[in-house]
């Protein structure tokens, strides 16, 4: 064996017997004040929120087009003018038989006038008199007939005059003067579109939102959107409707969601390119830790032993802080909610009471309404007292430690009565976190607000100064310990061939 490969085993050999402590397992992040905002961002189109298809009930040749592209119309006024001399003929014709039919019915009221006459002299039978009042009644319908063949006949004369359907702006202009068009009342393929209107004071952006994004969208929320033309100039609008169906794009779901913003100035113009940011919510300055720290009853197991905590200890431990933390939730909700939990403990103490008195036994209502049953001989304050010295870091004696394995082992502070709702993992959620506190990691119930991607609102049980521990995970630990241990194997057993070279080294050195 070299000399540099002597050095080289000497080194590793070495270094397996000073083994250097490992670095913990956890990165310390203080929880400190931050700016939290949870926002959606997304691209689209800017489109008018009102859309007309303008079109001519009168067929023929277009003779004047009075307005053009981006013209502002009002209401009622003249936009087209088609060729009205076949209607206006349909109009004489119409009223030459109008007057034809008066006529017609002034002489049946004539004849009905002697026939009645007549019949009552008995001059006349009742079938010639019958015969006349038959002819007085189709003259009468004639001329209504007649009448409403004039008005049908004036509307469409009416109709050679487009006018606007609404006041808005035309974006569409598809036809030019001399261009003959059909009517949609009477052309099967829907007639002939003259021009398009939009009301441009209201637009709209169509955008489309990742699936993960669109449960914290709703109707309502506030956008802000940014165009091209006014990158300095946000727009202000809100989310209107979130459409039912989806869309996949390169096998991504995404659904759309509709943004109303007003448009006074007219600044905002069809088809533009936009940005859209939705704010689903904003806190200044609020408490805030990382997410990665935040763990739930599920994480605690795995927590405790990436630790090296007992997972018995930190239930006791957590159990421990409920009081305070059923506490500082009164005092968030007011007045009328501190008497709901004063009564509320009230009714607790005269249940344990009743069920085991100052003798102990009976059980024990928690405030986050789990029931512990107490061992014979040990009474609620008993247990509120070892809850108190882990509040404080205090070491409880052996004669306390007995009672909480009797409480452990009756099914005590594992369940509850309480069943987890979707609330606990959205905002204003219950989770845990492990602190520094003398030195050593201890869990500590929290209550957070709103988050975002990477760090979370604390409404309760933190405070400022106090720092918490991002772990890895359950299993990156026992995969870096069982890489450990098997290097120590190795280097404690020494490494394959080492002994049998350094024996035949010493045996040529002696001979």
């Amino acid at each position: 064996m070299t000399r540099k490969t002597f050095a080289f085993m000497a080194l590793v050999l070495g270094a397996a017997c000073h083994k250097e402590p490992p670095p913990p397992p956890y990165l310390v992040v203080p929880a400190a004040r931050r700016d939290i905002i949870v926002s959606a961002q997304a691209a689209g189109t800017i489109q008018p929120d009102t859309t007309v298809e303008v079109k001519s009930k009168a067929s023929g040749e277009i003779l004047e087009i009075r307005v053009s592209l981006g013209d502002l119309v009002k209401r009622g006024s003249l936009m087209v003018k088609v060729d009205p001399r076949q209607p206006k003929n349909d109009v004489d014709q119409a009223q030459a038989q109008l007057d034809v039919a008066k006529a017609k019915l002034a002489n049946a009221t004539a004849q009905k006038r002697r026939a009645d006459e007549l019949f009552a002299s008995r001059s006349i039978t009742e079938t010639e008199h019958d015969s006349a009042m038959l002819d007085f009644a189709n003259a009468k319908s004639d001329v209504v007939s007649a009448q409403v063949t004039l008005e049908n006949a004036k509307i469409q004369l009416e109709d050679t005059e487009v006018r606007s359907p609404i006041t808005g702006t035309v974006i569409e202009s598809d036809v030019s003067r001399g261009q003959v068009i059909s009517s949609p009342t009477k052309d099967v393929g829907g007639g002939t579109v003259l021009l398009k209107m939009a009301d441009l004071n209201l637009v709209q952006v169509r955008t489309l939102v990742d699936e993960t994004d669109i449960g914290k969208i709703s109707p309502g929320l506030p956008a802000s959107i940014t165009v091209d033309a006014y990158p300095n100039r946000p727009f202000q609008g809100s989310v209107l409707k979130i459409e039912p169906q989806a869309t996949i794009q390169q096998n991504v779901t995404m659904f759309g969601v509709i943004v109303r913003i007003e448009n006074r100035e007219g600044l905002l113009r069809p088809g533009m390119n936009t940005e859209v940011e939705i704010h689903v919510g904003r806190r200044d300055s609020v408490l805030a830790v990382p997410n990665a720290a935040l763990r739930t009853q599920k994480d605690v197991s795995s927590a405790a032993d990436v630790l090296g905590l007992s997972l018995e200890d930190v239930q006791m431990q957590l159990a421990a802080q409920q009081p305070h933390a059923d506490t500082a939730r009164r005092e968030q909700l007011g007045t009328d909610s501190q008497a709901r939990g004063r009564k509320g403990k009230v009714d607790s103490t005269q249940r344990s009471q009743s069920a085991g008195g100052t003798s102990g036994g009976g059980t024990m209502t928690t405030p986050d309404g789990r029931t512990i049953q107490l061992p014979k001989g040990v009474t609620e304050e008993q247990v509120r007292a070892i809850f108190a010295k882990f509040r404080q870091g205090q070491t409880p004696t052996p004669e306390e430690r007995a009672i909480l394995q009797q409480i452990r082992s009756q099914g005590g502070f594992m369940g509850g009565n309480r069943q987890r709702t979707r609330s606990d993992y959205g905002p204003g959620a219950s989770y845990i976190v492990f602190v520094l506190r003398g030195g050593k990691p201890s869990p500590v119930a929290i209550r957070t607000g709103l988050t975002d991607l990477d760090y979370s609102e604390v409404v309760s049980g933190l405070s400022e100064g106090d720092s918490v521990l991002v772990l890895p995970s359950a299993s990156l630990v026992k995969a870096q310990q069982d890489f450990q241990n098997r290097i120590g194997r190795m280097t404690g057993g020494g490494l394959p061939g080492l002994r049998q070279q350094s024996g035949s080294q010493g045996t040529s050195r002696g001979q």
